[in-house]
């Protein structure tokens, strides 16, 4: 029997960005997500790994999101490896204020 790891929920914040549509963090998994842009609407959202609520604080309060994360994230795919999670649900994040990966929505009950 194996034991598969859901992705964290992470609530996505929009950002004024020209590439970068939302970004959250999961403290608890040191989980950073980030939502880019894609024929301008919203498109995939890829975690990001051994990102602390530092790091975190540092990137949301960034001057330029998108400048902080080419410079500072992007180049540093050893230090915090990604995964593309896809678009997150939209029905799930307009019901409920959260988004999440669409195998984690919950079935109607």
């Amino acid at each position: 029997m194996s034991i598969v790891a859901q992705a964290p929920r992470i609530t996505l914040v929009p950002v004024t960005s020209s590439q970068i549509a939302a970004i959250g963090h999961c403290a608890d998994t040191n989980t950073l997500a980030v939502q880019f842009f894609y024929k301008g609407a919203p498109g995939n959202v890829y975690h990001y790994q051994n990102f602390t609520a530092e790091d975190y604080a540092a990137f949301s309060g960034a001057e330029s999101v998108g400048k902080h994360f080419y410079k500072n994230i992007k180049p540093l795919a050893d230090k915090h490896p990604f995964k593309n999670m896809g678009i997150y649900a939209e029905a799930d994040s307009q019901r409920t204020g959260a988004t999440l990966p669409a195998d984690l929505i919950p079935a109607a009950a």
